[in-house]
């Protein structure tokens, strides 16, 4: 009996210390109120209150009458308030100072504010694309321009073949980039290929050969440009919930943008994990260098020992393919390399 008490005792002091550990911390420095001004975005507001602003959905309570009660408008105010002992973040709508004068005004509404700085993934969002093997192999292809032309501009026309059924006549016209790999792996282990948008088209007749023309133009299209067809459907999403993965997430930044081999905060990683593995937008990782190897001064063999591995920053997931993602540097405590590892964080 004694031993059962003492077990039990053990247990619940785990348990308590557990849940303890993985409470919600708050910032040091927080405040009691924030008023949302222009020019914010979710991650940085959060940052004011947690010590770990991907968990603000832990804390998030709102108030059930304000309308559209998943945005959060220039002029809301977050308040922190505690329910039964934890911290609870609150929204408050803010109301427009409204001057009342007999004419007709005509004012624009407020965007609601954006979970991470737009600039960065903008065209992220908007014109990359990562195809797999098989939807490169499978794509149609441009196979001439109008009149012989080598090139294709804008207004111009263009004859593709490949398109297959006529389900859309909208189409991105694209450029084979760069192969998304593991490190070592050979040439046919591809997780996918950059997508170069090149511009959009639209189909005026279709055929073998289908007769496209190139309604807007990024760069020249060429011959040998493959085309991929835009869902009638299709959407882009701008907000984003951050949060750790629900499940246990080991992966490896494979790419970075505008670097060689080391990105800092707000630049773009290319992650070899994607929605197959369970990566979905808004997750965040932990980005890890690996430790390096020593040799031990004071063992006799001179042994080398591997040192453990150092966390580097914060990513977060905003565009997620088959077997790859792209990820935005949310924070940086020193630099993130090219082939670091990335965790739940």
């Amino acid at each position: 009996m004694v031993m059962r008490r003492a077990i039990t005792a053990l247990f619940l002091v785990f348990a308590l210390s557990s849940a303890q550990a993985d409470a919600v911390q708050l910032a040091p420095d927080h405040p009691e109120r924030y008023v949302v001004v222009k020019g914010d975005t979710l991650w940085d507001i959060s940052g004011r209150f947690l010590s770990e602003p991907w968990r603000w959905p832990e804390v998030w309570e709102i108030n059930p009458q304000i309308e559209n009660p998943h945005l959060i408008y220039p002029g809301d105010t977050v308040s922190l308030v505690y329910r039964e002992g934890q911290p609870v973040l609150m929204l408050e709508r803010g109301l427009p100072t409204v001057k009342l004068t007999p004419q007709v005004r005509v004012e624009q509404l407020e965007r609601a504010i954006p979970t991470l700085p737009m600039d960065a993934i903008q065209q992220f969002l908007l014109r990359a694309q990562v195809v797999d093997p098989k939807q490169m192999e499978n794509a149609g292809y441009v196979m001439a321009m109008e009149e012989g032309h080598l090139v294709a501009g804008t207004n111009n026309k263009m004859y593709a073949r490949g398109l297959g059924l006529a389900t859309t006549t909208r189409y991105r016209v694209f450029r084979q980039g760069k192969a998304y790999q593991n490190p070592g792996a050979g040439k046919k282990d591809v997780l996918g290929y950059e997508a170069i948008q090149i511009g959009d088209a639209r189909v005026e007749a279709f055929g073998d050969p289908a007769t496209l023309m190139l309604t807007t133009a990024y760069r020249e299209a060429l011959v040998g440009d493959r085309l991929l067809a835009v869902p009638e459907d299709e959407e882009v999403s701008y907000n984003f919930t951050p949060r750790a993965p629900e499940q246990e997430i080991e992966g490896l930044i494979i790419s970075v943008f505008d670097a060689v081999s080391r990105v800092g905060q707000y630049q773009m990683v290319v992650l070899n994990r994607g929605h197959l593995d369970g990566i979905q937008s808004g997750h965040v990782l932990a980005a890890y260098t690996a430790g390096d190897q020593v040799r031990d001064p004071v063992s006799r063999k001179g042994e080398w020992v591997e040192l453990p591995d150092t966390r580097s920053g914060l990513i977060m997931v905003f565009r997620t393919f088959e077997q790859v993602s792209y990820a935005l540097v949310m924070k940086a405590t020193r630099e993130i390399r090219l082939y670091d590892a990335v965790r739940n964080p």
